[in-house]
């Protein structure tokens, strides 16, 4: 029997007979479900692509033909394929390999993917280019069907369809259905009719032929259009210009094989529908496949174990129960969130508010304008979204909210550094692009109750407002029960000290407050970074011969940029230092240590504030 461990690339896999597929893919199953178990990692969306990673690589001359995948979370298969199964043990663990395709990690990874959506204009672009060097290569775009709500890729559909000469492969990989057993056999015939060449050599004949007539030219096409409406979901594709062949049963090794060599043998726009089941083969997964999308390290023989009550609420859990109370306050209150429900926390809101809760599919773009006419018409809309994504929708953000002033409120969530999923998932920048729009309010809750209390402040301002939170819990400081606010733009002197004044944005406050502890500094909760508290910033510049800043995000027009701003229009003379995130991407590892490393815990920031100011200090020694 053919073993996994002799596949070191794809060229391996191609000379195996087809006969040994069955057992590789068995194989490749089992190793995904183990890795990951030791790793933590995405496991339902990897156990549902074993079998097309397989065909894939089997079928096309990789990595000369390009595959992308898209979001790219279902790509440990292919990976384990492409000589990375020995790495596959230090998955997103600081210095080990990415959760997502990297063109830096493999020369198979043809374009990095992790946010959804992109496979489809990147797949044209290199076809395109491909067309133009008159090279022959195939591309391909793997697309599951949740990233297929995502308006970029229609508009990648539309041109595609209208593009000359160019030779890509959309995979439609749906695993939200199922194909039930009576129609498989049907329905692999008909994908293996569609696609094969006698099926496109008697349209092209039967076009030549009644081009001349073309009265029953017409009929024909609607004919053909009917019969393959009724069979399969063609229509729409079709009319964007792709040869739709499909559905398939993404898990048949008999069905996809010779489908896609009719499809790489026919070439131009095409467009396989394939379905797969999240969590194949692992009955645990299969069952509860939102529990086993990103499980962290488990036993597989036991499955995930419910967890031990958390000692402390995560952020995310302090926000979904303000929303619910916000709610239960106020019937004007609608939540809106991109396809994040688990993980912005909304579960117990759409349980309670269902009329009022509003999953608009990936689609951030939308989601923000969508907002903006509940506001106009009095609504009072929270849009949940994390740091990352509310980046797919800047234009919308600027010209349909805050050019209009409306009351619309965002709850920013995995802002700062994510951990494991590394620098296309990280929120560093959301303060800066936040802070340079008119109208818009940006706030940094330095630990829970602060969370809570900032969500209802920006709530209740009349206006756009943002609310950014981390990954995680925090210092675990108790949470009121109540909806209070605070001034807007009012920040509290935490502890009172010296020469320096660290001023801190966010859950850094905490680390920022015992280095200001070991270095007498005083430490300041500054909770906004727009609107600055203004007043207390030319107060503490006649106390204070130094100041530093600390944010978890980028350096560069962040909060620290802010205060800098402020200081040189009010002309105050005074240093200071910026700690926050360097201008780089950021690596996946574990929060802590990649902060650590950054030197913002509390050991590296009080070793910085001592080399900046040497001579303030030495000075203080020389002194006593």
């Amino acid at each position: 029997m053919a073993s996994l461990e002799n596949i070191k690339t794809p060229a391996d896999l191609r000379k195996l007979d087809r006969s040994e597929l069955d057992g590789i893919a068995t194989q490749l199953r089992e190793f995904v479900l183990q890795s990951v178990s030791r790793t933590g990692g995405h496991l339902s969306s990897n156990l549902g692509t074993v079998e097309l990673t397989i065909a894939l690589h089997y079928v096309f001359n990789t990595p000369d033909d390009r595959i992308v995948w898209d979001v790219g979370h279902q790509s440990y298969p292919h990976k384990i394929l492409t000589g990375r199964r020995e790495q596959m043990s230090t998955l997103r663990q600081q210095g080990g390999i990415s959760g997502f395709p990297r063109r830096c990690e493999s020369e198979y990874d043809a374009f990095g993917t992790a946010h959804s959506s992109t496979s489809i204009s990147a797949v044209l672009g290199m076809a395109v280019a491909s067309r133009n060097a008159k090279r022959d290569r195939q591309h391909i775009a793997v697309i599951g069907d949740g990233a297929m709500t995502a308006g970029m890729a229609f508009e990648a559909l539309n041109n595609a369809g209208v593009t000359p000469g160019v030779n890509m492969l959309v995979i439609l990989n749906d695993n939200d259905m199922s194909i039930s057993p009576p129609v498989g056999a049907l329905n692999r015939y008909l994908a293996r009719l569609m696609s094969g060449g006698f099926y496109a050599a008697a349209k092209n004949v039967g076009r030549a032929v009644l081009q001349h007539v073309p009265p029953m030219l017409e009929f024909a096409r609607r004919v053909e259009g009917h019969a393959k409406g009724l069979m399969s979901p063609a229509t729409l594709f079709e009319e964007l210009g792709f040869n739709y062949v499909g559905p398939i049963d993404g898990h048949d090794l008999d069905a996809l094989i010779p489908t896609l060599e009719n499809l790489k043998a026919l070439g131009g726009a095409q467009f396989l529908h394939v379905v797969t089941r999240k969590g194949q083969g692992y009955k645990l997964a299969e069952a509860d496949p939102v529990l086993y999308h990103g499980p962290g390290k488990f036993d597989p023989s036991v499955g995930i174990q419910k967890p031990k009550a958390p000692t402390k609420q995560t952020f995310t859990q302090v926000f979904g129960r303000w929303l619910c109370d916000m709610a239960q306050s106020d019937a004007r209150l609608v939540g809106i969130t991109p396809a994040m429900r688990e993980g912005s926390g909304m579960v117990e809101f759409e349980q309670r508010f269902p009329a009022r809760y509003f999953d608009v599919g990936i689609a951030e773009q939308h989601a923000v304008t969508f907002a903006a006419g509940l506001a106009c018409e009095g609504q009072k809309p929270v849009v949940a979204i994390y740091s990352t994504f509310l980046q797919r929708a800047y234009d919308q953000l600027i010209h349909d909210v805050a050019l209009q002033d409306l009351d619309v409120t965002f709850a920013l969530d995995r802002a700062g550094i994510v951990g494991a999923d590394g620098a296309t998932h990280a929120g560093n920048y959301d303060i800066a692009y936040l802070r340079c729009i008119p109208n818009m309010v940006v706030a940094t809750p330095s630990d829970e109750n602060e969370a809570r209390l900032l969500l209802s402040t920006c709530y209740q301002h009349p206006g756009p407002a943002s609310v950014r939170y981390p990954r995680g819990s925090g210092s675990g400081a108790t949470v009121s029960e109540g909806l209070d606010t605070v001034p807007l733009g009012k920040a509290v002197v935490r502890r009172q000290g010296g020469r320096i004044a660290i001023l801190a944005f966010g859950t850094l406050a905490v680390a920022a407050g015992k280095a200001a502890d070991a270095l007498d500094a005083t430490l300041v909760d500054m909770r906004f970074v727009k609107p600055l508290d203004e007043a207390l910033l030319r107060e503490l510049s006649q106390s204070h011969q130094a100041f530093v800043t600390v944010e978890e995000g980028a350096v560069m027009g962040g909060a620290g940029s802010a205060v800098l701003e402020f200081f040189s229009r009010e002309r105050i003379d005074r240093p200071v230092l910026q700690l926050g995130l360097p201008d780089r991407f950021i690596d996946h590892g574990e929060q802590a240590a990649i902060l650590a490393g950054l030197g913002l815990d509390a050991e590296g920031m009080q070793a910085s504030i001592r080399a900046h100011f040497a001579e303030m200090f030495n000075n203080e020694r020389a002194g006593s």
